[in-house]
């Protein structure tokens, strides 16, 4: 707990551990002139803490200077949303210190305001070392300000730093607001899995945006897939395996559902992920996009009546590896996970007469594999694979650096399974 008499510098009510934040600068203001000079003045402090020794004589720990290493610029249309990623960035504060504004538009009606929090959170590295610290501006604004973010994000980015946008709602991807947002950043960080409905929509747009500006996406929903990527990969590590790889004929992925309904509005964004990812890798390409699917295969293209003629057989789609059709169904499944959430992805190829076929699930902490060789038990084998947190999604996105092939591919193969991209 911190106390303080007022704007400015804020006074621990206990002395400073190594790697904990701590609040040493509170402050408000209502235009970006204000904004600019609290920021000018938190840096102007010869020091933010007071510490009292033993002998009651005040030592005097000095700020070491402002290591910002980016910009970090976050949407939050809510504010509880807000207050989750201010405290996840908190956490960050002596790994990846950056200067971060938190954006909540407002009501875009009537005149031009806006409100302003400004806060600066220091961290020891180590007992004997100057703290460190970043500050983070909390913005809500309205009228015609929260109609034009990027004017009001631009004159707080630190020039020459690159520029992270943090997008952990929807993102109205085509809109003037958006476009112009994007147009700033070098990233965009966001979570296509939270997305309403199938979220394919939104897909597509993310990969239309990613065509038109030279900005790195990372998005949650991929990354998570690591550890998926590294267990269906380490299956052709082994060298009896391989030769099957190039020559896999059916990709399903099972994802779950609470009813017999939520197939019809379940975000498939992650189980789309997986066949894209593996498909990019391989160099498939589209031939058929998803569509719903009864027991005879694929039917109605995606996007044509929602609705799915048999709500449990799912979307299917053939993407062709070298000269051969590749088989692609995502499936939904009644589970207790959340809507959604992948359950198992499937692999099935022949080679020479002889059949492989390989079914990967995960825990939370662990993934699973299994294989057979012509019916016969082959492999079975597990590995420790925590699901990763919010916090180290973050942190590996502001560590990522450019833009990831893998990511790209990926990215652009699942918008062409779900359709093409859109405008």
């Amino acid at each position: 707990m911190a106390t303080d008499l007022g704007p400015g510098p804020v006074a621990p009510a206990a002395p400073a551990r190594p790697n904990e934040p701590v609040l040493r600068w509170r402050s408000r203001a209502h235009s970006i002139e204000e904004v600019e000079q609290e920021l000018g003045r938190i840096w102007a402090q010869t020091n933010l803490e007071v510490d009292v020794n033993q002998n009651g004589v005040n030592d005097e720990r000095h700020v070491g200077a402002r290591t910002s290493v980016m910009n970090l610029v976050v949407i939050a249309r809510r504010p509880e949303v807000g207050e989750r990623c201010a405290a996840i960035i908190q956490k960050l504060t002596g790994r990846h210190p950056s200067r971060t504004t938190i954006v909540q538009p407002a009501d875009p009606d009537g005149p031009s305001w806006l409100d302003a929090h400004i806060v600066a959170h220091c961290i020891l590295p180590r007992a004997d070392a100057p703290e460190t610290c970043a500050e983070t501006i909390h913005l809500t604004c309205g009228g015609e300000s929260g109609r034009h973010l990027d004017a009001i994000i631009a004159p707080l980015l630190i020039h020459d730093l690159p520029v992270t946008i943090w997008w952990p709602d929807e993102p109205p991807f085509g809109t003037p607001q958006a476009n112009d947002l994007l147009a700033t950043a070098d990233r965009l960080v966001v979570d296509g899995s939270t997305w309403h409905g199938t979220g394919l929509t939104q897909l597509r747009r993310m990969a239309g945006a990613a065509e038109r500006y030279p900005i790195a996406i990372f998005d949650f929903a991929l990354v998570r897939q690591s550890r998926w990527r590294e267990a269906i990969a380490a299956i052709f590590d082994i060298p009896d395996f391989l030769p099957y790889l190039r020559h896999i004929r059916r990709i399903a992925v099972t994802y779950g559902v609470r009813d017999e309904f939520g197939a019809e509005s379940a975000n498939i964004v992650k189980p789309l992920y997986h066949a894209a990812w593996i498909g990019s890798r391989l160099g498939m390409n589209l031939v058929k996009p998803l569509g719903a699917m009864t027991a005879g295969g694929p039917r109605r293209p995606a996007g044509k009546a929602s609705a799915l003629a048999n709500r449990g057989a799912g979307l299917g789609a053939t993407l062709r590896l070298d000269r051969t059709d590749v088989s692609v169904v995502i499936r939904p499944v009644m589970s207790e996970m959340p809507p959604g959430t992948t359950l198992r992805v499937e692999l099935l190829a022949d080679w020479r007469g002889s059949e492989l076929r390989a079914d990967v699930t995960a825990e939370q902490e662990a993934v699973h594999v299994r294989v057979w060789q012509d019916g016969v038990h082959a492999l079975e084998r597990g590995f420790n694979a925590p699901r990763r947190t919010e916090l180290d999604l973050l942190a590996e996105a502001i560590e990522a650096g450019g833009r990831d092939p893998v990511a790209v591919g990926t990215l652009a193969l699942a918008a062409e399974l779900a359709g093409g991209t859109a405008e």
